[in-house]
């Protein structure tokens, strides 16, 4: 039987813990903080503990590794577990840079191990759904996506909002999109925090004529987490909260005059990609395949963040030397 550990046991590691533990495969975790060890072991029982990662690297019985700590400690912590013979899946973002997500890329594929990135939204049934419809042709040429990620709060002082909220939002564009952006450009504001975007904007071209959107802020007063898809005979509204895809039968004629012939729910999804992801993953450990959120597809996601990152940067330098 397939054993599993997960390192981390803060916000999002217990969510891991609480699914890996419900699919009957959890055997381990690894948590640093004497109080969250002591109450994992209230709440779980038979279950190892250990404070730091080598006491589990050295348990031959665990097969997979799920990582769920700072991102800066990533790469460390998920080298360390390949070189150990341990399939590693990453909770986002994978790591902080395309040279070290280039790096596990390649000592995960030297050691004939799967490394999987944690990006949800994949799993999430609308956005599967929305994938095949846009190949099916129904709606037509896919020309627009935008997609928004607001709500006021949890503001991080170790990261902007781009690499907080955008990560699962690019992953799912280029997932959508089916292939990498030729262009990117960003521009965002720094209200709370110098050199810390609270509010980005982000703009993809791609091959083909494509456009794609991102919006994404901790400092807003609505919460908001949708994605528009625009193509040529209709367009398409996922809304994350509801989980629901609505297709409206709309467009611009050859004429420049509007058609709306009505609109309705055409899909309503699963709560529950997190059960999802991890069941994807433990499917790709057993029958050793390459999971859908791989290395390289995560090595994109970062390319683009690095990218756009870059140009906020610029475009936040610009700011200052104005004033």
């Amino acid at each position: 039987m397939l054993k599993t550990a997960v390192v981390g046991a803060g916000n999002w590691g217990r969510n891991l813990i609480r699914t890996l533990a419900q699919l009957g495969v959890l055997a381990a975790v690894v948590e640093k903080d004497p109080a969250k060890r002591l109450d994992l072991v209230k709440t779980y029982k038979n279950l190892k503990i250990y404070a730091d990662l080598p006491e589990l690297l050295n348990d031959p019985g665990i097969q997979a590794v799920f990582i769920a700590t700072p991102v800066p400690t990533h790469y460390q912590l998920a080298r360390a577990a390949l070189l150990a013979g341990k399939d590693v899946f990453l909770e986002k973002p994978l790591v902080l840079s395309t040279v070290e997500a280039r790096k596990m890329v390649e000592l995960a594929g030297a050691r004939e191990r799967v490394l999987m990135a944690g990006h949800l939204l994949l799993y999430q049934p609308a956005v599967q759904w929305l994938k095949q419809y846009i190949l099916s042709g129904a709606a037509g040429e896919l020309r627009i996506l935008s997609q928004e990620r607001l709500k006021l709060g949890r503001v991080r002082s170790n990261e902007d909002v781009l690499w907080s909220f955008g990560v699962h939002d690019v992953a799912v564009l280029l997932f959508l999109v089916g292939r990498p952006p030729e262009l990117i450009e960003a521009v965002g504001q720094c209200v709370l925090q110098p050199q810390i975007a609270d509010d980005v904007y982000v703009h993809l071209a791609f091959k083909g004529g494509v456009k794609a959107h991102l919006h994404v802020s901790w400092l807003w007063p609505e919460q908001r987490r949708s994605l528009t898809v625009v193509c040529s005979e209709a367009m398409l509204v996922y809304d994350e909260l509801e989980q629901t895809v609505t297709l409206h039968r709309k467009g611009i004629s050859a004429g420049l005059t509007a058609r709306d012939l009505g609109s309705e729910v055409v899909f309503r999804g699963s709560a529950e990609p997190l059960r999802l992801e991890c069941e994807h993953f433990l499917r790709a450990v057993k029958e050793r395949k390459t999971p859908l959120s791989d290395g390289k597809s995560a090595v994109e996601v970062i390319r683009v963040l690095e990218g756009a990152s870059e140009k906020l940067r610029r475009s936040l330098t610009g700011q200052a030397d104005l004033l």
